[in-house]
């Protein structure tokens, strides 16, 4: 495992729902981790100008026990770190570390495959630590992220639902600059993970496939049992979105093209024969 010093994130926007439902979209931060200066061994094996960008969300839901809360056992929750698609991150993550409070038995835990997540129940919110480590082909340096566990809703009037989880969401983009041609092969058609257009020519090794200890036949997590009440952070409806509002901007740029050549094509004033009066 590395020592070297983690990888620091920016901080941006959660999305906060009390049903699941998407509404507003959280903004968008990429988290740039820079290539390996002192890996000189591969540094001849980068391929310049290229970024590999890997979409993820990371979050909580907590469901409220209801009848069955206890004073130390209020509500059962589940921290997870998952594709923004749902696709399986096993092919970038080696291993997530979640830290949780000190109170819990064995408060930090290690989830080798994916998907990356632990459940667990209590009665108290606090900030739990999550670290990524990726494959030795990806990233030397570990990645740390930091999300506060929500077991209330925002409108506590009334009584809390069993049915309706709280759901605390952040998106965010994981990009690696540089990436290996090792790294590049193996994942270059792998739908977690955002691949540029290539360089012309480039040739590029057969890919070698990770060293994994699931023993699991899928790590994605497109039939967990929470996705319902997963966020939507798809880019397909973003896009819908962008074309919409550029067809208006377009329609808007015609509307004003026409107004200006009518202005264009009217009768200029000139100034008036001498004698004559202009009324």
């Amino acid at each position: 495992m590395s020592h070297s010093q983690p990888l620091p994130l920016k901080r941006q926007g959660e999305h906060l729902s009390d049903d699941g439902a998407s509404a507003i979209k959280p903004s968008r931060l990429k988290i740039a981790i820079p290539s390996e200066d002192s890996d000189k061994k591969n540094a001849n094996n980068r391929i310049k100008d290229v970024e590999i960008c890997v979409p993820i969300v990371y979050g909580t839901i907590a469901f409220y026990l209801g009848r069955k809360a206890s004073e130390s056992q209020s509500h059962k929750w589940t921290v997870y770190v998952r594709g923004a698609s749902n696709e399986d991150l096993g092919v970038v993550i080696k291993r997530v570390v979640f830290q949780l409070h000190p109170s819990f038995n064995n408060p930090t835990r290690v989830v080798e495959s994916p998907p990356f997540e632990l459940s667990e129940s209590g009665w108290g919110e606090f900030e739990i630590a999550i670290t990524l480590y990726f494959h030795s082909d990806v990233c030397e340096k570990q990645l740390d992220l930091y999300h506060h566990l929500k077991l209330y809703p925002e409108d506590e009037s009334g009584p809390q639902s069993t049915k309706k989880p709280v759901v605390v969401e952040s998106y965010n983009e994981i990009v690696f600059p540089e990436p290996s041609e090792g790294f590049l092969a193996r994942i270059q058609n792998h739908p977690a993970v955002n691949v540029p257009r290539l360089p012309a020519g480039l040739n590029l090794p057969s890919p070698v496939p990770i060293d994994t200890v699931s023993d699991k036949e899928r790590g994605d997590t497109k039939d967990h049992s929470l996705s319902q009440w997963f966020l939507n952070f798809s880019e397909a409806d973003e896009l819908l979105k962008l074309a919409a509002a550029r067809q208006q901007v377009q329609a808007h740029i015609v509307k004003l093209r026409r107004q200006l050549s009518l202005v264009e094509g009217l009768p200029q004033l000139s100034k008036p024969p001498s004698g004559y009066e202009c009324i």
